[in-house]
């Protein structure tokens, strides 16, 4: 995975993407901004924004900030006139000043950058002591080797914009101030995780 690939596969992704992904992850959007629960008034960043299939599960009078790195999936939510501040921007290197925002979405972002524990890391930088996060995204469970199979697997995935050889435990790691409050299984039996995470008041 590399930020060049990624413009080159998500130009051409761009216009399948609100065909498709949709309809595969749309209830699981939904589930996990609803866990999050964002407030009207708050400030909401969302890394890895894409073509915005978030924006019409969220509430109105939310501050919503969207970054992506692909400038063909930007266009794609200018065209639908959705209410965000946007940025072309790395999810690994935010141009926000720590302590941001209230709130923040992963959304299917961290198995899709470079390194996806640097744009975790970057997000949680940015959320204020007290706010909270959620991951929605798929993840090798920490039990499950990786095998031979599931290694080819990971190749031809990664050749099309997305890892699903990440374990969550590297992605958080030692990153301070993390608490999970909840995990649940998603799609594909589990494959797919959502998590809600708080960032202790003192971090």
């Amino acid at each position: 995975m590399n930020n060049k690939r990624n413009l080159l596969i998500y130009r051409y992704w761009a216009p399948l993407y609100d065909v498709w992904i949709p309809l595969l992850s749309g209830h699981a959007r939904q589930h996990a901004i609803d866990m999050l629960n964002p407030q009207p008034g708050e400030r909401l960043l969302i890394p890895g924004i894409g073509t915005g299939l978030d924006l019409p599960h969220l509430p109105h009078g939310i501050s919503i900030t969207g970054v992506d790195y692909s400038p063909d999936m930007l266009a794609r939510i200018q065209a639908k006139n959705r209410t965000a501040n946007l940025a072309q921007m790395d999810a690994q290197q935010l141009g926000f000043p720590a302590r941001s925002f209230d709130a923040v979405l992963f959304n299917l972002i961290l198995s899709v950058v470079p390194n996806g524990t640097i744009a975790f890391r970057e997000g949680w930088r940015a959320l204020r002591p007290g706010g909270r996060a959620v991951i929605f995204d798929k993840f090798l469970p920490e039990h499950v080797p990786l095998t031979p199979v599931r290694r080819l697997l990971g190749h031809v995935l990664t050749s099309l914009g997305t890892d699903p050889n990440r374990r969550l435990a590297d992605i958080i790691g030692n990153t301070p101030g993390v608490s999970v409050t909840r995990d649940e299984p998603s799609l594909l039996r589990g494959q797919y995780r959502i998590l809600l995470l708080k960032k202790d008041e003192a971090s």
